[in-house]
């Protein structure tokens, strides 16, 4: 285990409800109710149940309506950090560090690169060649088995599509998924949740796009670097 990014989380509360997708509303002790922000998109439903434990941390921002970022929910007593606003940092040191494995320590590293209608998440110099990658985040998973999406996304089906087309025009490309839940022993696309993205997921597969699923924890004080996730040889149940 490998420490990426220290991330003390401050208060814990329990969930209430989630009024749209970046706000919910928490319970803190003493029985106060704050408005804290939700940065990940997704449903989280597994995540943010109610009476669920979540820790939070003070925004940095002064004047914010919501003065807390939601950072981790707990599931079967363990956290699942779910701020993607923290992705890139923690991509960028597992890049530069090289322990993604079969990608190794780029020799340069450009983040936000426009290529074709995206703005992908990185362009990577690594041994001489160009290497397109995108990075999500995955907090879902179902007896033993890590799932993306968790909720439909035109994006990121989108962005595959993009992988696919620098593969086809002579480039490397690849999809890191920061996979935040140790519970995990393997790796799949939701196709039950999102259909579409199953298909173009193994279509990049077939074509030669990457995939690294990346296993990470949070102890509610690092987030943790355990390894890599393998694609699962079965379908999920």
């Amino acid at each position: 285990m490998k420490k990426v990014l220290e991330l003390p989380g401050e208060l814990i509360g329990r969930f209430v409800s989630r009024p749209n997708r970046f706000l919910a509303t928490v319970e803190l002790d003493g029985g106060k109710v704050v408005e804290v922000h939700v940065h990940d998109p997704g449903r989280l439903k597994e995540i943010l149940r109610p009476n669920s434990r979540v820790l939070l941390k003070r925004a940095d921002k002064e004047g914010r309506r919501t003065k807390y970022d939601l950072l981790a929910g707990e599931v079967d007593g363990i956290w699942v950090f779910v701020h993607s606003g923290y992705h890139r940092d923690i991509s960028t040191y597992l890049l530069q560090k090289g322990v993604v494995d079969g990608i190794g320590r780029p020799s340069t590293l450009h983040p936000e690169y426009r290529y074709g209608k995206s703005r992908m998440d990185f362009m990577l110099e690594v041994g001489g060649e160009m290497m397109l990658v995108e990075v999500k985040g995955c907090t879902l998973s179902r007896s033993g088995v890590a799932l993306f999406p968790d909720a439909p996304t035109v994006r990121g089906r989108r962005h595959l599509e993009e992988l696919i087309r620098a593969v086809k025009e002579g480039m490397r490309a690849a999809v890191i998924f920061l996979t935040f839940r140790p519970d995990s022993t393997c790796f799949l696309p939701n196709g039950e949740t999102d259909p579409d993205f199953e298909r173009t997921f193994w279509r990049a597969v077939d074509v030669g796009v990457e995939v690294y699923p990346i296993l990470l924890s949070y102890d509610g004080w690092w987030i943790n670097h355990l390894g890599s996730l393998p694609i699962c040889t079965t379908p999920s149940g």
